[in-house]
């Protein structure tokens, strides 16, 4: 068990998903956001600071031998925005995990957006295909990915950068049949990550067993993670409530769907 489990973006779906199913892990979890947590219950913390704060965050990050990262920009948004919250916040969080005195290992979410331009007839294998972007939002994660592998190398922090596909109760389009990530699935995995003796620094697709999958994720089967949920299911319910896109859309193309069409987000 950790000592001290911090989640950032604790107000988000996925952060607030962790804050309800992850409090076995620790015997504190320390909760980040800028703002709306609440009243913290029992064994929990709340520290209110922006990522962009290196005094904060490195404050917030110090005493936690565990983080599971969900903070930040979640979707495409001005530079000045991913910036601050992608750029700038990773490092502040890594430069407080290097100057703690106790070294965490962490959970990054990154995203499938890293690899976004690529065609959804290529199956992908993080540790053989190059990312391809689909948005400033996909760049700022590739940093992030970047950041995570030079502070493994330099300095031995562990990090599972999880390039998290989908994460829906359930698949909101067909693109999505093939990115989909229970919930379920994702508890399992940050279980996984912060159990096995040694992690290193995998790169991964979060990803449950969807027979439409197009990611390969053998490269880090030492995790022991086996996803046990399939999109499939839902296939026929959203026959029924929409047309699925003709094979010329972006949303049939590329595995980042719409934001490979999304412009630069400017001021």
């Amino acid at each position: 068990m950790l000592q001290k489990l911090l989640i950032t973006g604790a107000n988000g779906s996925l952060g607030s998903l962790c804050r309800q199913r992850l409090g076995h892990m620790a015997k504190t979890i320390r909760l980040n956001a800028r703002r709306g947590l609440g009243v913290a219950g029992p064994d929990e913390e709340i520290v209110y600071c922006d990522l962009s704060d290196k005094s904060a965050v490195e404050a917030m990050v110090e005493g936690c031998d565990g983080i599971v990262h969900m903070g930040g920009q979640a979707v495409e948004g001005p530079w000045k925005i991913v910036k601050a919250a992608n750029i700038d916040g990773m490092f502040n969080l890594y430069e407080g995990a290097r100057k703690s005195s106790v070294q965490p290992r962490i959970f990054f979410a990154s995203s499938h957006h890293t690899t976004g331009f690529h065609a959804q007839t290529t199956r992908l294998d993080p540790s053989k295909n190059p990312t391809r972007p689909d948005g400033l939002y996909g760049v700022s994660k590739v940093f992030g990915e970047a950041l995570a592998r030079m502070y493994y190398d330099k300095f031995g922090i562990e990090t599972a950068c999880v390039r998290i596909g989908s994460c829906f109760p359930e698949p909101p389009s067909h693109r999505m049949l093939s990115s989909w990530l229970s919930a379920d699935d994702m508890i399992c995995l940050i279980e996984r990550i912060f159990s096995v003796p040694q992690l290193g620094c995998p790169v991964l697709y979060g990803v449950s067993d969807n027979d439409a999958a197009w990611w390969d994720n053998s490269s880090a089967a030492y995790l022991g993670w086996r996803p046990k949920d399939n999109s499939e299911r839902f296939r026929s319910k959203l026959d029924a409530e929409r047309t699925p896109p003709m094979r010329n859309e972006p949303d049939a193309m590329y595995q980042g769907g719409l934001f490979c069409t999304d412009g630069i987000h400017e001021e």
